[in-house]
Parts: C-alpha cells; structure tokens; sequence
C-alpha cells in the first residue's frame, strides 16, 4: 500500500495551495489554480480511504465492548469488504497523468492499403469519432478534408475540443483494419484494406517554439471535388518546417485562417514527436504497450460479416460493430484505459 508519509505530503501540499489561493495567489495564480485542482480529487480520495481505515480500528476496538460489541461484530464485515476497492482507487488516483489529457485533441485520418475502399473505410472513421464526440458533448472542427469521387476520404484533419477528449481518445492512434464486402465489389467477396488514425494532443504556444527561418509557406491554388469546392483563388497554405520535413497544408476559403490552420497543426506535430522522443528515452519496451503511438501498429480489425470489433492489443472483442461504427466506442476505450492503469500499477509495484 502507498506509504502513510507519501500520503501526508500529498495532502500538506494540497492544503499550502488552498492557503495560497485563499491569499490571491499573486502571479502564479493559475498555475497554481490548476494543480489545486488536479490534487484536489487525490485528497478527496486519501480522506475517504483514511476514514475507512479509521472506521475499521475503531470497529475493532470494540469487539470486547458489553455494550457496543455485537454492532461492530455486524458492521466489520462490510466495512472490511469495502477495503480492497478503496485502496485500489486510491491508487488509480496516484498514478501518474499525463499532463496533455485534458487538451484538445487533434484527429488524422488517412486510408492505407485498399485503393477506394480504403477511402471509404476512412471516411467511415470519421463518422463513428464524430457521432462519438457528438454523444460526449464535444466540438469537431474539420481543419483539412480532401475526398475522392466516390465520397472517401483522401486526408482529413480534425480538431476536437471538450472535456478530456486526448484523454479518452489517445489510445485511437494506430491501423484499423476493415474486412467487408466493397460496395464497389459485384462478386460480393470480402476485401481487406485499412486507414490510419493519429490522435496528437494540440500543442500550446508555450509548448513549441518554431523560428520562422525553419520554414517555408507555400500558397497555391485549393483543389476539391468540384461543383462548389472549386476555389478560384490562390488561398491553400503548404508550410514545410525544414528540419523535421513535415508538410502541412490547410485549403479553406481565407488565406490568413489557412495560416493559422496550418501553424497550429504544425505545432501539434512537432510537440507530439517530442512528446515521443521523450517516451522513447523512458521506456526501452514502449512499442509493447498500450497507447505507444506507434502509428504502424495494426491495433484494430472491424470485420462486417461477422458483425465484430476485435482490439488486437487488449484482446478485445465487441459483436456490436453496428453499434460501434455509429459512435459507440465507451466500452473499447474504457477497456484500453483499464488495461493502461493496470499497466502502470504493475510499475509502482515493482
């Protein structure tokens, strides 16, 4: 169990900030706003816990009681039940977080192998996170979307704002694999083909600073599928940053929102590749676990004749594809997560 010490440091820190606060904070006042607010949970969870443990030695006390005896002999059992999953979530509450979690989050989306259904099959992506965000009470924001004749998707880029969305959709970022039958198939055999989804915590101003003399902006003429996407004007925006070689592009009708657009998806891309560096230099066996990133991993299989999901990573599998392609995705995530926090128990304890 978590050392009675770490706990008192915990709380003793907690209630220098309420005292803090309560004196205005000075200039440090969200900052210290925030790990308030963090810590804030943490100690509502070491009070329950310490109450629990007291009720328990107080219980006990009484067994010899003449008078008291025989109700603590009723109430022992119960409370001594109640132990296990308290220190268990009081352990939860001291994990490590990660500190991007509540950030918005940036989605992209691309088909892999697969020619047109694979387009389809991305297309079909964008749909299930946008019925999922819907359901959590979440904005989605298409920043760059190409399609193809067929209404699949080339390249699309989204931002999606609201209550720890990178948190619960941080575990998306790898292969999804599709085997169905195309609706451009007449022999009604079943294809496989894939996309790849990267979700990117979105980078803050403080977070990356980028010298204008590492990059190159582009503008060129926007493209679409025509009819009313046709831009007659050189408005799309390419940023190239020179020393990563990433490429950004961004094609909305404004120039200067194409800009912006485009330097906040750049941000985002150069805080991720740092963030990954960083959990790299951490964890020599990073690409075994949950949540690695690595946007080669093939980590899903969404199978329509048999009407499954299956998570190849957790070993999980859902019979309620229909569902989960309408948004329904709190089951996988939340078993994603689980198997995350199981994973970092593991390291505390060892």
């Amino acid at each position: 169990m978590v050392p009675a010490e770490r706990l008192d440091q915990i709380v003793g820190r907690f209630e220098f900030l309420e005292a803090q606060l309560a004196e205005g904070g000075g200039a440090d006042f969200a900052q210290l706003s925030r790990e308030y607010a963090e810590l804030r949970p943490v100690v509502e969870q070491i009070a329950e816990y310490r109450r629990l443990v007291r009720d328990i030695a107080e219980a006990d006390a009484l067994l010899d009681d003449p008078d008291m005896g025989e109700l603590a002999r009723e109430e022992l059992p119960g409370l001594r039940a109640r132990l296990p999953e308290a220190e268990h979530a009081l352990q939860l509450s001291l994990l490590p977080r990660d500190a991007a979690d509540a950030r918005p989050a940036i989605l992209e989306i691309r088909p892999g192998t697969g020619g047109d259904e694979a387009a389809l099959f991305a297309s079909d992506l964008l749909r299930m996170y946008q019925r999922y965000a819907e359901a959590r009470g979440w904005k989605v924001e298409l920043l760059e979307e190409q399609v193809t004749e067929l209404g699949g998707i080339k390249e699309v880029v989204a931002r999606i704002a609201g209550e720890n969305v990178f948190a619960r959709l941080k575990f998306e970022s790898g292969v999804h694999r599709v085997q169905r039958v195309p609706e451009t198939e007449s022999g009604g055999r079943i294809h496989t083909s894939a996309a790849t989804v990267a979700v990117l915590p979105e980078a803050e101003d403080v977070d990356i600073h980028i010298d204008p003399q590492e990059i190159r902006i582009d503008t060129m003429r926007a493209s679409g599928a025509g009819g009313q996407h046709v831009n007659t004007t050189d408005s799309a925006v390419r940023i190239t940053h020179i020393p990563s070689g990433i490429v950004v592009t961004s094609s909305e009708k404004s120039q200067h929102r194409n800009r912006e657009i485009a330097m906040q998806v750049l941000k985002t891309r150069l805080f991720d590749l740092e963030r990954q560096r960083a959990a790299d230099a951490r964890s020599a066996n990073r690409k075994a676990q949950v949540g690695s990133g690595d946007r080669s991993e093939r980590i899903r299989t969404y199978n329509f004749p048999q009407g499954r999901m299956t998570d190849h990573r957790i070993n999980l599998t859902l019979y309620k594809l229909d569902q989960v392609m309408q948004g329904d995705l709190d089951e996988a995530i939340d078993a994603l997560i689980a198997d995350h926090q199981a994973r970092l128990l593991a390291e505390m304890g060892q």
